[in-house]
């Protein structure tokens, strides 16, 4: 971590995104219960969340366009107008305006998607191949952190500020992320206004993401087996309520401390992840991830305090671990002019499935008894990471590097 800060470009940039995920950690919870002081409604409260994932339905014009701009200038511009949409949130008073509320909340998601392509494209042009595993792990790290901490200040403020003002704090907080763009140096490792030499069409040039991650094996593997898992811990998700109620007799509100034990797990798998990905490779990290949701799954089945909390941490780990072997991957087996498109569609496929399964497995649990889904799950996806276990070849683990030197301004030195 500390050759890692010691370049100013990463260290810029980790300080610019450790504030605008904190803003986001913090906004997508305060909007949601901005609906509900004021419209006294669940259900439209919850279709805040709808609208933060409707504009998943152009990410691929988004990595078209992280490909075809500089990627400095996308995060600057991004975070600066993002800072911008917020404003309108500073006129919502009562329930007519609550349209307001989810056009902004479509309008970050789009950003959301946009940024999370644009970060997979830049942090290669920042720090060189062998510390990515290092850099994807920094991040996560922190995106953990703030999942565990964000929602509690979230929630805070909200109570202290209100809507208005914290929207307030929110965009200054993604004005200074912007701030932190511009300080970057913009290097890059490819001209992304290249072409290739065949004609193709507007539609191909969106496609192409798709199609490179199709025939890229060791990409396509893991993101067939990435979708998968994250389909069962979707059907998961929906069971909690029923695991805490009917297996462990508890009160709902006891499910914020499961969620703080995946919090911890998170930060925990977040911190070992580059290890993970250094020891075994990237397919074989992704393969650890998913068997370790696994793991976690088939625990829940026998419903006890003494398993809830290590099974909670189990799969808090495991979401780390896989994004950090998955995006390691994207980054070293992806072209520079693809990855923008290529990280997009990564991405639409693995998240994509998992809404839907989470409302797949708010049905089933009315019908089906949830520690046999528990059980279900967990089964499927130990089958997942051996698949892919078996598939580690495809991406060997890298050479062991050296001890690394670096200063702000200097490539680091591997010392042999």
């Amino acid at each position: 971590m500390k050759f890692l800060l010691a370049r100013r470009d990463f260290r810029t940039l980790f300080l610019a995104l450790t504030v605008s995920m904190l803003a986001e950690s913090v906004l997508v919870l305060a909007l949601g219960i901005w609906v509900k002081d004021l419209t006294g409604s669940d259900g439209l409260a919850g279709a805040t969340f709808l609208a933060l994932s409707a504009p998943m339905l152009v990410a691929p014009l988004a990595g078209w366009v992280v490909d075809r701009v500089p990627r400095r200038a996308v995060f600057i511009a991004l975070n600066l107008l993002t800072a911008v949409l917020l404003l309108p949130l500073l006129i919502v008073r009562q329930a007519s305006d609550l349209w307001i509320i989810y056009a902004v909340a479509a309008g970050y998601g789009l950003s959301y998607i946009v940024l999370s392509a644009t970060v997979n494209a830049l942090v290669p042009e920042l720090v060189p191949a062998d510390l990515l595993p290092d850099a994807n792990s920094a991040l996560q790290t922190v995106k953990q952190a703030l999942r565990l901490i964000g929602p509690l200040i979230g929630a805070g403020l909200f109570s202290v500020l209100g809507g208005a003002r914290l929207a307030a704090v929110c965009a200054v907080c993604f004005l200074l992320a912007s701030v932190g763009g511009m300080l970057l140096a913009g290097r890059k490792v490819a001209d992304q206004s290249s072409r290739p030499p065949e004609r193709l069409t507007w539609a191909s040039e969106v496609s192409a993401g798709v199609r490179y991650l199709a025939r890229e094996p060791a990409l396509r593997k893991v993101a067939l087996c990435s979708a998968l898992s994250m389909i069962g811990l979707g059907v998961g998700e929906s069971l909690y309520f029923a695991y805490v109620d009917q297996g462990l007799g508890r009160d709902a509100a006891f499910l914020g401390v499961l969620v703080s034990a995946q919090g911890v797990g998170g930060i925990a798998g977040g911190i070992a992840s580059a290890r993970v990905v250094r020891r075994l490779g990237e397919v074989g990290a992704v393969a650890v991830g998913i068997a370790l949701f696994a793991l976690g799954s088939l625990a829940l089945v026998h419903p006890t305090l003494w398993l809830a909390l290590p099974a909670s941490v189990l799969i808090g780990m495991g979401l780390p671990v896989s994004m950090v072997g998955m995006n390691t991957l994207l980054q070293s087996r992806t072209p520079a002019d693809l990855l923008g498109r290529t990280a997009v569609a990564l991405d639409t496929l693995v998240s994509g499935p998992q809404a839907l399964a989470i409302g797949l497995g708010a049905l089933l649990v009315g019908v089906v008894d949830y520690r046999l889904l528990f059980g279900a799950t967990g089964v499927a996806m130990v089958f997942v990471a051996g698949s892919l276990w078996l598939s580690r070849r495809l991406a060997p683990p890298a050479t062991p590097v050296a001890r690394i030197e670096s200063d702000s301004n200097s490539s680091p030195k591997a010392r042999r």
